[in-house]
């Protein structure tokens, strides 16, 4: 018959505690008006309670601070931090210890210990204390595993550990959406914009401290989040930058690539990489998180062998009266010189004043040519230009442009009344 042999005890204990900020005291406000039965012996009980507000006894907050009650919600982009202390609980002097705190994730295992030194000796009822800090950058299950080792009296090494399981959760819902900018007026090409959509999933407030796009290399950004009120930049979500549970802020960033990058096409136009969200916010008594998003990537535009973009247009053209605009086409090959021809056809509202099918001529790769063409509206109202044909007489290959853009066309009596 087997016996199971006694637990044994350990002189040493382990406590290990959650560090996080404390709350603010509620309470609940009970009152009557002075006619009521209790008179004021309720309100009297209010203004004698430490934890209210002088002056303010019916509001749920009070002057007083709450300590943590239970191990809380952690989520991802905070930092944790944890007091872990170890109290010799015998009559005997403990030698040789070793505290040991490691973080098990889903991917890694990481030692947050302090020091790997061991401690030469403890006496009892002394403890040996740490703070461990980690900043949080995985979601789902982790377990903090705490290892104990020490050496008792009769020269018996020792050892437990224990283990403490929680979850990491996610903050923030970030969704984007790019936007490639196909021309543009201001002889800046290629622009693209971004739309950042955050919203905030846990059941608190946020305080959005800073939400900034680091662009890669080829690219500069302008934030599009702020208005210029009595010469001063004011952000477009008011000088409250607070973020309800459950609710959605959307930020817009304009990005344009470099200028030794800009006169390389064939560069830009493979380009997916553009950049990465930094978010920093401040949840309860100012405690931080910090978030940052993997290299956003955009499906790169499908211009083809040959792009074309407008340099200039007007906004109101008169009718039936002769407008200019100014093109430019770019060779985004990088390998093959093409020869051009450009043809001109005539929709059922505008018509191309020129000579349709002249030769260009030879364009290299990567390089551009800008072209001034002259056309005329037949009807009024907003008018979409298209009809213009590129044909490389090498590949004999025509490339069609419609709805380049559009134009809005008035008569000519109201725009000189106007």
């Amino acid at each position: 018959m087997e016996v199971n042999p006694p637990k044994q005890e350990h002189l040493l204990a382990l406590k290990v505690m959650r560090l996080t900020k404390p709350t603010l005291f509620t309470n609940i406000p009970v009152t009557c008006e002075e006619k009521d039965l209790p008179g004021d012996l309720f309100n009297q009980l209010m203004r004698d309670d430490p934890s209210t507000v002088n002056g303010a006894e019916i509001l749920m907050l009070g002057e007083m601070l709450t300590l943590p009650q239970n191990f809380g919600n952690i989520f991802l982009g905070e930092t944790f931090s944890s007091y872990i202390s170890v109290h010799n609980d015998s009559n005997q002097v403990v030698k040789d210890i070793l505290v040991k705190a490691d973080l098990q994730t889903s991917s890694q295992r990481l030692n947050l210990s302090a020091s790997n030194a061991a401690v030469a000796e403890l006496k009892p009822d002394c403890c040996i204390d740490d703070v461990i800090h980690h900043e949080v950058k995985e979601i789902g299950t982790h377990i903090l595993v705490c290892a104990v080792s020490y050496t008792t009296q009769a020269g018996e090494k020792m050892y437990f550990r224990k283990f403490f399981k929680f979850q990491v959760l996610k903050p923030l819902d970030v969704k984007t959406k790019f936007y490639n900018a196909e021309s543009d007026l201001s002889s800046v090409t290629d622009e693209v914009f971004l739309e950042a959509q955050i919203q905030n999933i846990t059941t608190s407030p946020m305080f959005m401290e800073k939400v900034s796009l680091e662009p890669s290399i080829m690219y500069n950004v302008t934030e599009l989040n702020s208005v210029s009120q009595a010469g001063e930049c004011v952000s477009t979500f008011g000088s409250r930058a607070y973020l309800q549970p459950m609710d959605t802020r959307q930020y817009l960033y304009c990005l344009k690539p470099k200028k030794e990058f800009a006169e390389k096409a064939g560069i830009i136009k493979g380009v997916t990489v553009i950049g990465k969200l930094d978010i920093v916010w401040k949840t309860n008594l100012g405690e931080r998180g910090r978030l940052q998003t993997s290299q956003l990537q955009r499906m790169a535009p499908g211009y083809g062998d040959v792009r074309l973009s407008l340099e200039a247009i007007p906004d109101t053209v008169n009718l039936e009266e002769p407008f200019h605009i100014t093109c430019k086409i770019t060779n985004c090959s990088s390998e093959r010189t093409m020869d051009l021809v450009l043809e001109m056809c005539n929709t059922s509202s505008i018509h191309w004043c020129g000579i349709s099918g002249r030769q260009l001529g030879k364009l290299h790769p990567s390089s551009s040519l800008c072209l001034a063409l002259t056309l005329l509206s037949s009807v009024q109202g907003l008018q979409s230009i298209s009809g213009l044909r590129l044909t490389d007489t090498f590949l004999k290959r025509t490339y069609e442009y419609d709805d380049i853009a559009q134009v809005c066309v008035v008569s000519s009596a109201i725009q000189v009344e106007s």
